[in-house]
């Protein structure tokens, strides 16, 4: 079947990608072997108009069927990092050829080492059929991989004990969005100046997007009132899945179960919405032996493959 390859162009396109999005992670088994629409929202709304800043037409690419239908797309989630959502019906050697082409020409960028052209696509590890083409056309595989555990919440949900005087809720109103924000920034900047502090604002956009609903935006409450941990979860009830992202603790408050115990809440809150299944990707050590623990030792291994180019 003859399928066109089609630059974004507006909102509708949006939504078709998102159902496309939907479709593909069913026909998948709820495995994540393309993005879900949590992720793409995310990126959307949150990720690329405070970072990457790329005109949507210049960073999502999708391939249809004369009828209309998306059988495949890409769109990067940071500069030079691309992604490849496939319909299963379509897989073949010869698209994701073509569509590693696109994302050469289109979505990679300069590397400052060689002068030349830089871009890293993502794969699962047992994708056969994608590594053999990502070997063939020159690509190397990396570090850093990101490991996707899942639980079924059709399996019991464990209690777990929140430490003494530490409670769990959802994130209250707009005036405490900066103290939220400034919890973030303490987690995930560690090692930066907090003159780099982009302040709190950027939160409206995580809360526009389209699956943001407040009462899965989860926070752990310290004793004396401050933000101690937090765990945001994105519910799709059309694929019945939940997505958490982020999650994370501020450094005094370590060690004392509080991402196991608001991961824990969420789960419990997801299985009474009438969710089925619970994912969460993470890198490092820490985080993956959490997540491990919360959802599952069932993971699937996302790894990076680099590919350079020489000046010419």
């Amino acid at each position: 079947m003859r399928l066109t390859l089609r630059p974004y162009q507006d909102e509708n396109d949006y939504w078709r990608i998102r159902a496309f999005l939907r479709e593909v992670f069913l026909l998948n088994g709820r495995r994540e072997l393309s993005w879900q629409v949590a992720r793409l929202d995310y990126w959307r709304y949150f990720g690329n108009p405070n970072f990457e800043k790329y005109p949507l037409e210049q960073a999502i690419y999708y391939w249809e069927t004369d009828d209309g239908h998306i059988a495949a797309m890409i769109c990067p989630e940071s500069r030079g990092q691309v992604y490849l959502n496939v319909h299963p019906g379509f897989a073949a050697r010869i698209l994701d050829a073509e569509i590693l082409q696109v994302a050469e020409d289109c979505l990679s960028e300069p590397d400052a080492e060689t002068g030349g052209r830089k871009l890293t696509v993502w794969a699962h590890q047992h994708d056969t059929q994608r590594v053999q083409v990502l070997t063939e056309r020159g690509y190397i595989r990396g570090d850093w991989p990101e490991m996707q555990h899942r639980r079924s919440l059709e399996l019991p949900i464990p209690e777990v004990a929140i430490p003494s005087g530490y409670t769990i809720r959802a994130l209250g109103d707009r005036n405490e969005l900066p103290m939220r924000s400034w919890l973030s920034w303490r987690v995930f900047h560690p090692n930066e100046p907090d003159t780099n502090y982009m302040g709190w604002d950027w939160y409206l956009d995580i809360q526009r997007c389209p699956l943001y609903r407040r009462d899965l935006d989860l926070v752990a409450v310290a004793p004396n009132g401050e933000l101690a941990a937090f765990c945001g979860i994105w519910y799709d009830d059309v694929t019945r899945a939940g997505y958490f992202e982020p999650v994370g603790t501020a450094p005094e408050h370590v060690r004392r179960g509080l991402a196991r115990a608001t991961m824990t809440e969420g789960l419990r809150r997801l299985k009474s919405l009438g969710g089925i299944q619970a994912h969460v990707g993470g890198y490092s050590e820490a985080a993956n032996a959490l997540y491990a623990r919360v959802m599952s030792p069932d993971h699937l291994v996302y790894e990076r493959w680099h590919w350079k180019t020489k000046p010419v």
